[in-house]
């Protein structure tokens, strides 16, 4: 009877042992691989998104000398704001146009500014050549920016992706920094929302390592503290 169990234990539950410690130890190195792969993936998406908002916030800063306060003004900026482009026509480089130029301000003298550069740029609608100036125009938002991102969906900015539908943390202030006023935003997506649905202990090692470092734990462009050019955590 000893026999047979040991004969048992040495051909059936020693290798299923040995099976399953070798499956455990494969999993224990592998999920931080896996964890780390994902986390990868999600930071980049994560990080256009977060691109994004910060063009948006630039292009409505140049339009309104502030950053929007919240996602939906961003938004409805991109689908029905308006924003000014500056065109050059001529080089300045060219002496003989830049003189051509001159001449012909010098008969309309009574105007200046844009309305000057209106009319240069009549003129150059109608034939004449050699001319120097800028024209500005207002454009659609949407008609400027992600033009080159035939799949890009504006709604979809207000939201940390791989979350379930967490929204992003956005705040825009004015400090004033060395006496001037300066408009300052910042927009955040934690670790906690953005790796939802992964190994939590793992996120919660990352939270915890990015505490030690002084760093925010998750990802975030600008700053409503000081001044940092608008940078992404991650640059």
């Amino acid at each position: 009877m000893g026999s047979i169990v040991k004969k048992v234990f040495t051909y059936l539950i020693l290798p299923a042992c040995i099976v399953g410690l070798t499956y455990a130890l494969v999993q224990s190195i592998m999920e931080p691989v896996k964890f780390n792969k994902h986390k990868d993936y999600r930071s980049e998406v994560a990080i256009q998104r977060l691109k994004d908002i910060r063009d948006l916030q630039v292009a409505f800063k140049n339009v309104n000398a502030r950053y929007a306060s919240t996602l939906d003004s961003l938004i409805q900026f991109y689908n029905e704001g308006k924003m000014k482009i500056t065109l050059q026509v001529g080089s300045k480089d060219d002496s003989l146009a830049m003189a051509h130029t001159d001449a012909i301000k010098k008969k309309f003298r009574n105007l200046k500014g844009d309305k000057l550069n209106e009319k240069l740029h009549e003129l150059y609608l109608a034939g004449e050549q050699n001319l120097v100036f800028q024209v500005s125009s207002d454009i659609a938002v949407k008609d400027t920016l992600f033009n080159d991102r035939p799949g890009f969906v504006v709604d979809s900015i207000a939201f940390i992706p791989f979350s379930g539908g967490d929204s992003v943390l956005m705040e825009s202030t004015v400090k004033k920094v060395s006496g001037v006023n300066v408009p300052l935003f910042e927009a955040k997506m934690p670790y906690k929302s953005l790796l939802r649905g992964l190994d939590n202990q793992l996120r919660v090692n990352l939270d915890a390592e990015q505490e030690d470092k002084g760093r925010y734990k998750g990802l975030m462009v600008g700053s409503i503290d000081a001044p940092n050019n608008n940078a992404g955590n991650w640059e």
